[in-house]
């Protein structure tokens, strides 16, 4: 007879098992029928707090669950209920309890931590709760499903890990772990905006997840978004661990916001801290270059040498100083590190390219220009197979920017556009001048220097990505359909966007970005009051001295003597058709003769801006400002004549370049006939 009572208990609890979650009301009869011929039976305790629970009155439940844990302390299940009950009942002691206690019974359930680190914050206790947040992602790191994930995504094998995700978060829908590895697979997928929206996503369910913050920052900055990657990152300094990532990823921001003492500050922490960070000797040198600090920079480059000769981005940054002379020491160096790296060179690439352009530098200064063409050859070889670059493409790209921008489509527009007079855009080729006039400029009481902006070129990107996506069918139809309602945002857009780089109230400000060529009919429509000033070198000069700088990032056609000089021809030919059809829209800077009659030059640069000549600008150099550009040291003294025929000295092995440039050599500084 007690075995049959039994059984029957037990079928009427299975049955309410099975209704919980569709008919919590029916288990709840259930539970409390066996309850009442068994009172305490602890499974039909606890389905009947969970059918309350689910019926939304946690606040019944909360008392029964408390008195189950107390006679069953070391019982999970139990303690999870009685953690969940008090949470939804508002009961944050006991909340934190229940999981404290479950958290310590199972530390390697990822899930208990997180809930923890929300009743914890609900408490105040801020701190702990970023704490239970770190142990939680801890626990996490070893859950078979999630490695299994990371594995296929780190081998390249994207779809089964975003599918091994996506099931994962069916089931889990509130795992940040997760959730942060799924956006990482859509970044790898170059799909931003979906990385973007699962990584904030994460921090919304575990705010104290420094490796999702990390990343956002990183993403954040990868799209431009300073002010807001700034914010993350303050938010990441005040991480309850001790991580030197947090001070140099802020100093990364900060350095792309142009605060460059406090980068500065930050990398002599670290390394006051610990001195053997080739890396963070490195950094601290841009900054110092950036600033001027020039002796300064040097050491630290050197330093980052001294530990790491291998070290070839430390070797070009002291070559590109350009006022740096190396020595034979500083030659046999370069050449012991390059035979060092030969076993690894395949996964070495970035080391063996920057010390080939850092020994075509040392020889140039020694005239050994055989030598010094040799490495810059096979450096620019070399850095050539790592980037993409299509020439053809880029040509038609410019042609049909060239055919679109018409005096008559011009006038068919209309007005429209942002009316602010702020921007003052130098375009150009890099290693033009521009950064001469940048500084020039900058020496102005009206004018702000402040960097290569990428502003105008992600607003460019973006409406070209509607004809790549087909939404329209070329160029010209994009452009014909933006209102005026669409310039006037796009025109905003750029001087909000750009607002965060402006640190003084100067009316007038510089966006030295030198791509920005290509972009003059669109700056014209969206900011039909902004200036546009061409800096222009002569094409040889011009093209030989792009070819043997490496850039950090971007310039990918300066790699190749045929492709540069392609390049070269492209912006001549739009420059002059916009000269045509918008005559006076631009102003020319030719470089050679900014330096045979400079205050000429600066008055008539001047006169174009609507500003009063002033004599600090002939006299720029001794403006202090922070400088970015591969010119940084040069223009912080007086104009020099040296450089205009250097390319001369390599005229024998220059014959893909002069091909490329055609007609272009000889009509200079005027563009050949069209």
């Amino acid at each position: 007879m007690t075995a049959s009572r039994e059984e029957t208990a037990n079928e009427a609890l299975e049955r309410a098992v099975r209704l919980l979650d569709a008919e919590p009301e029916a288990a709840l009869t259930l539970a409390d029928a066996v309850l009442k011929n068994a009172p305490g039976l602890p499974p039909a305790e606890m389905i009947a707090c969970q059918a309350l629970r689910r019926l939304g009155n946690a606040g019944a439940a909360l008392p029964r669950l408390a008195a189950l844990a107390r006679r069953h302390p070391g019982a999970p299940p139990v303690l999870w209920e009685w953690a969940q009950a008090a949470s939804e009942a508002g009961d944050v002691r006991q909340a934190i309890a229940a999981l404290e206690s479950l958290t310590r019974q199972q530390p390697g359930v990822a899930s208990g931590w997180f809930l923890l680190a929300g009743e914890l914050r609900k408490d105040g206790r801020h701190e702990d709760g970023w704490r239970a947040d770190l142990s939680g992602i801890h626990a996490a790191s070893r859950d078979p499903e999630l490695v299994q994930a990371a594995m296929a995504m780190n081998e390249g094998q994207l779809e089964d890990a975003a599918a091994t995700l996506k099931a994962r978060l069916e089931r889990l829908p509130d795992d940040p772990v997760g959730t942060r590895l799924l956006g990482e697979v859509a970044w790898r997928r170059a799909d931003m905006a979906e990385a973007m929206t699962l990584v904030r996503r994460a921090l919304d369910l575990a705010p104290g997840f420094d490796l999702a913050r990390d990343f956002l920052i990183r993403l954040l900055l990868q799209t431009n978004r300073l002010p807001e990657a700034l914010e993350h990152a303050e938010v990441l300094a005040r991480s309850p661990v001790n991580n030197p990532g947090h001070d140099l990823i802020m100093a990364s921001v900060l350095v792309r916001l142009g605060d460059q003492e406090r980068a500065r500050a930050l990398y002599e922490k670290l390394l006051a801290q610990k001195a053997d960070q080739p890396q963070v000797w490195q950094n601290l040198g841009h900054v110092l270059k950036t600033l001027g600090e020039q002796a300064e920079a040097v050491h630290a480059y050197r330093q980052a040498v001294a530990h790491l000769p291998t070290m070839g981005e430390a070797w070009w940054s002291l070559a590109n100083l350009k006022t740096v002379k190396f020595g034979t020491d500083d030659i046999a160096a370069m050449e012991q590190a390059l035979a060092t790296l030969e076993p690894d060179a395949a996964d070495r690439q970035e080391d063996v390219f920057h010390l080939h352009f850092s020994l075509g530098k040392a020889y140039e200064d020694a005239k050994d220009y055989p030598a010094s063409f040799r490495h810059y050859d096979r450096g620019n070889h070399l850095r050539r197979t790592m980037v993409r670059h299509d020439a053809d493409q880029f040509s038609a790209e410019v042609a049909a920017t060239r055919e679109t921008f018409t005096s008559a489509f011009i006038a068919a527009m209309g007005e429209g556009g942002c009316p602010a007079p702020d921007p003052i855009f130098v375009v150009g080729l890099p290693r033009s001048g521009s950064t001469l006039v940048e500084q020039i400029l900058s020496s102005h009481s009206q004018v702000e220097g402040t960097m290569e902006l990428a502003e105008m070129m992600i607003i460019a990107s973006r409406l070209q990505a509607r004809v790549d996506e087909g939404e329209f069918p070329d160029f010209r139809a994009m452009v014909s359909s933006l209102t005026p309602a669409d310039r006037l945002r796009l025109g905003e857009e750029y001087i909000e966007r750009t607002r965060v780089h402006r640190q003084t109230d100067k009316p007038l400000f510089i966006d030295k970005m030198p791509n920005n060529w290509q972009h003059v009919g669109l700056i014209r429509l969206i900011l039909p009051n902004a200036k546009i000033v061409d800096a222009r070198r002569h094409p040889m000069a011009c093209c030989f001295s792009g070819w043997k700088q490496h850039f950090a990032r971007g310039q990918t056609f300066t790699y190749d003597l045929g492709d540069i000089g392609r390049y070269y021809a492209d912006y001549v030919a739009l420059m002059a058709a916009f000269d045509r059809q918008a005559p006076g829209a631009v102003h020319r800077v030719i470089y050679e003769r900014m330096v045979a009659d400079t205050e000429a030059e600066v008055r008539r640069l001047l006169g174009h801006l609507g500003l009063p000549f002033e004599e600090a600008c002939l006299s720029f150099w001794e403006t202090r400002r922070a400088v970015r550009t591969a010119s940084s040291e040069q223009v912080r003294q007086p104009i020099f004549t040296d450089a205009v025929e250097h390319w001369a000295n390599y005229a024998e092995w220059l014959d893909p370049l002069r091909a490329a440039l055609g007609p272009v050599i000889d009509a200079y500084p005027d563009a050949p006939a069209s």
